[in-house]
């Protein structure tokens, strides 16, 4: 008997006692092998000395003082660096306790700026079908996720969303990835038209779209189209890196890879590893000068805002990633990884896609390669997956409604940046173990 409410009370959870390096033990003994970082988080795996050291020796010096009457040292320190990677040396950080509250201030920020502005009518924030922004009201009403929106949908925004970019799915046969990628950013801009441009105050998207569609990169020159459309336009641009950001992409920062700036980047998850919950909203400097010069005060906030126990782990998270040149092997990992997949499952009916960069990785199941067509949601495949990856010792992330929201498979792949080439070899042999004992129609 227990009196957590669990997120599947149907389920019966294994107790965890114990984290090493990728690897996760239950009260059993058992051991797990971490294929997704829980949810693309542990980039620095479990139980690293130089983050725990930092949270503990916070923790005796001062662990929460509120910022409504105090700045603290790690705060500072890690806006700093935040802001020197952002590019922009007047650029301001917000701090949050993770992805759904940054991307709710974000959408928020964007308000006030216009607001700031004079700009009253500007309300509006256009998002994608088949996204993810979090829980909040907020931030999930402009999620396109269906599942997920179904039973809020009385109490969330309808705002305007249109198709993310996804070669896979929407490239036309006779179209290079180029001349798609204009089609598919031409959307956004039909809808800024259509909703009146001065009436929208933001687009907001995943630069590689994660839980629900599987580590989905746009194709080469989306995002710079888009980036042209939103100023074009008078539109805010957020980037939602809440997954793709912190390195687990390959550069720290998913967009960098994209050749833009955002106005407003959100990242979380890998931003403390999961040894604090802390998440960040870094918005260009002009955004906070408009705001401050026209109000004085961004209207917002959040009991845990730039804690200073989080913002040293996350801190200490960061020294790690610079001190060890961890970023430089993200990418070689993620290629050793997705090579190695594209070898496993080469001949695999029902693995349709292999697709991500660094170690963001997604694998696409279908009920048939050729039609491309969708695992029915009625088989509950993603759990399937799941539970039976839980039993041959690997922690992976399976997704549904990958194709409509509704029907559709994949499996997300996050693993710690600190993974060695035994581990990528022993997480394909458990995965091709797992795949080999589901059904898929």
């Amino acid at each position: 008997m227990s009196n957590v409410f669990y997120r599947n009370p149907q389920h019966d959870y294994p107790m965890v006692v114990r984290g090493e390096g990728v690897y996760l033990y239950d009260a059993n003994g058992k051991q797990y092998l971490d294929g997704s970082g829980g949810a693309a988080i542990s980039c620095l795996g479990h139980g690293h000395p130089v983050v725990i050291d930092a949270v503990r020796a916070q923790l005796e010096e001062m662990a929460f003082a509120h910022t409504m009457f105090f700045t603290n040292q790690p705060q500072e320190l890690l806006a700093q660096k935040l802001v020197d990677r952002f590019g922009e040396s007047d650029g301001r950080v917000y701090f949050s306790s993770g992805g759904s509250e940054s991307n709710e201030t974000a959408i928020k920020l964007a308000r006030q700026y216009w607001l700031a502005r004079g700009r009253d009518q500007k309300h509006l924030v256009i998002s994608r079908h088949q996204s993810y922004h979090g829980n909040t009201l907020g931030a999930l009403s402009a999620s396109g996720s269906p599942v997920r929106r179904k039973i809020y949908a009385p109490l969330l925004h309808d705002w305007p969303k249109i198709d993310s970019c996804h070669a896979y799915r929407y490239r036309q046969a006779d179209e290079t990835e180029r001349e798609y990628g204009k089609r598919a950013a031409r959307s956004l801009e039909d809808a800024i038209i259509s909703a009146g441009a001065d009436k929208v105050a933001a687009f907001i998207a995943e630069p590689i779209v994660g839980a629900t569609l599987g580590a989905v990169p746009a194709v080469e020159g989306y995002f710079q189209a888009i980036r042209r459309i939103c100023d074009r336009h008078e539109v805010l641009l957020i980037l939602d890196e809440v997954m793709a950001g912190c390195g687990r992409s390959g550069t720290y920062f998913a967009f960098e890879q994209e050749a833009i700036t955002p106005d407003i980047v959100t990242i979380a998850k890998g931003l403390g590893g999961g040894y604090q919950p802390i998440g960040a909203v870094i918005a260009r400097g002009f955004i906070h000068q408009d705001i401050v010069n026209a109000v004085g005060a961004f209207t917002h906030g959040h009991t845990y805002v730039g804690h200073a126990t989080a913002a040293a782990a996350g801190l200490a998270v960061l020294k790690v990633l610079e001190q060890t040149n961890l970023l430089d092997s993200v990418a070689a990992t993620g290629n050793l990884l997705s090579n190695r997949l594209r070898d496993a499952f080469a001949d695999h009916p029902h693995v349709g896609d292999i697709r991500g960069r660094g170690l963001f990785i997604g694998v696409e199941l279908v009920e048939d390669r050729e039609t491309k067509a969708g695992i029915r949601k009625e088989l509950g495949l993603p759990s399937v997956i799941r539970n039976t990856a839980m039993e041959n010792g690997l922690i992976c992330y399976p997704g549904g409604g990958t194709v409509d929201g509704q029907d559709g498979a994949h499996i997300l792949l996050a693993p710690p940046f600190i993974y060695q080439p035994g581990h990528v070899d022993e997480l394909v042999a458990k995965l091709e173990k797992t795949l080999k004992q589901v059904r898929f129609v």
